[in-house]
């Protein structure tokens, strides 16, 4: 299981984010304040840190510095209210990936993590196939065909021979009218279910 730290001065926040987080498939570990952080970065790995830009104590960027003098080139998701040029800029520098914007929902977080997973392939952090199974069988029951489609897509290419995946690709083509699609995966979904 992949390990995320959270830092955020806000409790509510550290809470959403450390739910969603865990739904998703991830262990994860919290810290109040950035030398809260830093300490837990001292004696514990992780592959992805999101951090709050304005805390007191000590700043997300100040964090974010100390971080890379570390030598800790972890993923890091800013998370803010008040994004501004020179802190994108200066995040950027620092190796930031990606910005999550308060307010934000459950469905921005996980925008943000697919879009991790899709520009940085070799990242390492996967859902469960049941997180994926589960994500897409709720998709199809609100006609997201495409969506759900999606996600269904990047757990087969992960577990190739689970036929449940290939039944729900084919439901979701039939949702979407593509009929042709819908049998051929159906087909596969036999295949395997033997």
């Amino acid at each position: 299981m992949k390990n995320v730290l959270i830092v955020d001065d806000t409790k509510n926040i550290r809470l959403l984010l450390t739910k969603c987080m865990m739904h998703e498939g991830y262990q994860v570990e919290s810290a109040n304040d950035g030398l809260e952080a830093l300490e837990l970065l001292k004696t514990s790995k992780f592959d992805l840190i999101f951090l709050d830009i304005k805390m007191p104590k000590l700043s997300g960027t100040e964090v974010l510095k100390c971080i890379r003098e570390m030598e800790i080139h972890t993923p890091v998701i800013i998370i803010t209210a008040y994004p501004t040029v020179k802190n994108a800029v200066e995040c950027t520098k620092l190796g930031v990936v990606n910005y999550l914007q308060k307010p934000f929902t459950v469905e921005k977080i996980r925008s943000v993590l697919n879009e991790l997973m899709s520009e940085h392939p070799d990242f390492g952090i996967y859902k469960q196939t049941d997180n994926y199974l589960k994500e897409a069988k709720e998709l199809l029951d609100a006609d997201c065909f495409k969506d759900s489609l999606k996600i269904l897509k990047t757990a087969v290419s992960k577990e190739l021979d689970n036929a449940e995946l290939y039944l729900l690709i084919s439901e979701s083509y039939r949702g979407l009218g593509n009929q042709e699609n819908a049998e051929r995966f159906y087909k596969t979904y036999q295949l395997f279910k033997k």
